[in-house]
């Protein structure tokens, strides 16, 4: 019997989540759409497991995508009277394999003291590899074959196998490298993120009995972000299950946007083909957004044909339209933005922390920065170069990695000559070549640096200091207090006194960031009663960037659209809305991709809570290039009836027509949106074309770019010699034939 309490608890959900949260046994399928409350109902739904003693917190694995995520919900379940204890299993995909495999790994022939290699980790081993193979890097980049690596791996596609199916050259390029890289991972006691999906599911398919073991823990498993899995999570999912198929997946179909990286749109859409019977349940009341924010995104995302039926509603006003703003140049894109932005704070009384400007692609940035500080605005951007990224973070961690474990030959490779200790490219090279052919880790030769020939004095007399004060550090780690190891560690190599010397801005801030590290440290196991040196590291290997955002740090936050999944906003920009740019030029041919940044649209456009502003501009410079630009074809599929049409040119031209972004509000001048035809159409009414050369009274010579409109409202894009892009009124602007 439901307690009171839970009785309360359960009158705080609408019907639909609480019908959700009370579903009977089996598998059960969530389509939470954004803003549903989705978290409320995987954290209700355990709550309710546990208080009518279906099972004990240590029963339930609950799985996510990120740190935070997890986080949320424990903090949830904390706030609810829940005690999960010290060893609950709620947590991301990767950390839940790499807990399942610190256990078994013997099973795999693997060590449980493994490391967990980063991206960085990764790509030095892969160009490593490449150098060993005489593969050219300039060729084949050592990003592209590391993302063939991880999608083989994801698919259980093994080096064999690949290595029949190659058909390309860069396919073959990574064949190659495929089977050395498996075992270099092995030899250096190191695992990847993709290990830690697919390795879990090769010990179920090959140990019967350990599998058993896992299914008759777990009485339920419940996966946060279900559209977002691929074949490895989905077969994790499948194999832990067991017969009774107690399995409580929430997800959205329109926000699967990670294709590109293996997520399996078809995993939610077809749910019932792998657990017959399902109970699905669908939540629409969205608490996020307005009634016009929620139409627009709706009226676009129909067009796809690969989705569950499903409508957000909310009980919230209608409030403001989506404000569509039109650009000459990407660089009026920016100024038209901070306008806007600037109305925002004066109008609405949003602090700059509530604006999130989002784009396709990263170099997008660019202008946007450029715009806001111009204008002295801050900003951060979410993507940049986080904490754990930093080159001496990376330093100190690599060292504690190798005490940690010696195997490690990447981090070794990283250290041994930092800061210098004459220890060469070529020194390490014949380290290397002598650890091969005594079949022994590269640590393990410096033991016996005289007996190696040919190395200098120099050199020697540098590994040998290294080595000693390395194996001293290894012999005592479990005689003192960790943050106090640590932060001996770091003081012996070298590091602090290297950039005490250097003593300039950067290098301060680099030893700041060294304090810091400690700082972190003694955080981590103040937080976790069962922290070690090795859950530390293994934390920082699997932070996100959305782990690192500040939500109270007071700048406007720059992102890609990916990156804004999970976040909200009251104010949302959507930059860049041009065909070829969003969508991506190389997706419009093909349904399936062009239905993902149809996806990616709705979950930008959904991040708003108040204001929806979608900016494209006609003409972008592009890697150097100066391209004409339509609309993108998503701003045609919006309802327009809720939509404003508002305009920026500089030069000769009018300002442009205030919006209402709030209540202070002035009069709207709406203008029909444009058809693609609109732009670059050659008119009668005037005498230019594009591609004529033209002459300004102020800005001299240039190229008739782009044309648009017709009669008094007739404007002209023209690229000049002096100054660049500009947009021009032509009825102003004088312009002369030459």
């Amino acid at each position: 019997m439901v307690s009171d309490q839970l009785d309360n608890l359960l009158n705080k959900l609408n019907s639909a989540q609480r019908s959700a949260v009370l579903a009977e046994d089996g598998p059960v399928l969530v389509l939470a759409g954004a803003g549903s409350g989705k978290t409320r109902v995987l954290t209700y739904r355990i709550a309710w497991l546990l208080a009518n003693s279906k099972c004990n917190p240590h029963q339930i694995m609950a799985m996510t995508f990120t740190n935070k995520a997890a986080g949320e919900m424990k903090e949830r379940l904390g706030t609810l009277g829940i005690g999960l204890g010290w060893d609950s299993w709620i947590g991301t995909f990767h950390s839940l394999g790499a807990r399942i495999l610190r256990r078994e790994a013997e099973k795999l022939g693997r060590q449980r003291s493994f490391n967990i290699y980063d991206t960085q980790d990764q790509m030095s081993c892969i160009k490593l590899l490449m150098d060993e193979l005489n593969i050219n890097k300039e060729r084949f980049k050592p990003a592209t074959i590391q993302h063939y690596l991880s999608n083989a791996k994801n698919a259980f596609v093994g080096p064999q196998k690949y290595a029949q199916m190659a058909a390309s050259d860069i396919e073959q390029a990574t064949a190659e490298v495929y089977h050395k890289y498996l075992n270099f991972l092995r030899e250096n006691n190191a695992l990847d993120f993709d290990d830690l999906l697919m390795l879990p599911v090769v010990l179920f398919q090959e140990h019967e009995d350990v599998r058993e073991r896992y299914v008759h823990q777990f009485k339920y498993l419940l996966v946060d972000e279900f559209q977002d899995t691929n074949l490895a999570q989905f077969e994790f999912i499948k194999l832990l299950a067991g017969n009774t198929k107690n399995v409580f997946v929430v997800g959205d179909d329109d926000q699967s946007i990670y294709r590109w990286r293996g997520a399996d749109l078809r995993n939610i859409l077809e749910f019932n083909k792998s657990f017959d019977h399902a109970q699905v349940f669908r939540l629409e009341q969205n608490y996020r957004s307005t009634k016009n924010i929620l139409a627009a995104a709706h009226s676009v995302i129909v067009n796809n044909a690969g989705r569950h039926e499903k409508e957000l509603w909310t009980e919230r006003e209608p409030g403001a339209k989506i404000q569509i703003l039109e650009s000459g140049t990407d660089y009026e894109e920016a100024e038209f933005i901070v306008q806007k932005l600037k109305a925002a704070m004066d109008d609405y009384d949003a602090g700059l922390q509530d604006m999130a400007l989002l784009y396709r692609t990263n170099f997008q940035s660019r202008a946007l920065e450029d715009g806001l500080r111009r204008n002295g605005m801050p900003y951060i951007v979410i993507g940049g170069l986080r904490f754990y990224e930093r080159k001496e973070i990376k330093d100190a961690l690599a060292y504690l990695r190798v005490i940690m474990n010696p195997f490690d030959s990447i981090s070794l490779r990283r250290i041994i000559n930092f800061p210098k200790r004459a220890i060469g490219e070529t020194t390490v090279q014949k380290l290397a070549q002598y650890a091969l052919l005594k079949k022994c880790t590269l640590f393990e030769v410096l033991e016996f640096i005289e007996d190696i020939p040919e190395i200098s004095a120099k050199a020697r007399s540098g590994i040998r200091r290294f080595y000693l004060m390395m194996k001293n550090f290894m012999d005592t780690k479990g005689e003192r207090q960790p943050v106090e190891f640590v932060r001996a560690l770091i003081d012996e190599s070298g590091m602090p006194k290297l950039y005490q010397d250097e003593n300039t801005p950067e290098s301060i801030s680099r030893l700041e960031n060294l304090r810091e590290l400690v700082n972190g440290i003694r955080e981590h196991f103040e937080r976790n009663s069962d922290a070690t040196l090795d859950t530390f590291l293994e934390e920082v290997a699997l932070i996100t960037d959305i782990d690192s955002l500040n939500e109270q740090e007071k700048a406007v936050t720059l992102m890609t659209l990916h990156a804004a999944k999970g976040l909200e906003y009251p104010v949302v920009f959507i930059t860049g809305c041009e065909e070829g740019l969003f969508p991506l030029s190389r997706s419009i041919e093909n349904r399936d991709d062009l239905e993902e940044e149809r996806r990616l649209f709705y979950v930008g456009a959904t991040r708003a809570q108040e204001m929806l502003f979608l900016s494209f501009c006609t003409f972008r410079r592009r890697f150097g290039d100066s391209r004409d630009s339509m609309p993108s074809r998503f701003l045609r599929e919006l309802d327009q009836s809720l939509v404003e049409h508002q305009t920026m040119f500089h030069g000769f031209s009018r300002r442009p027509a205030r919006r209402p972004l709030s209540r202070k509000r002035m009069e709207p001048h709406a203008q029909v949106m444009p058809d693609y035809e609109d732009f670059s159409q050659e008119h009668e009414s005037h005498a230019l074309k594009k591609g004529m050369q033209v002459q300004h009274a102020q800005f001299g010579p240039g190229v008739v770019k782009a044309i648009a409109g017709e009669g008094l409202k007739a404007r002209v894009i023209v690229d000049f010699k002096s100054v660049g892009p500009k947009t021009l009124m032509v009825q102003y602007a004088n312009l002369q034939k030459l």
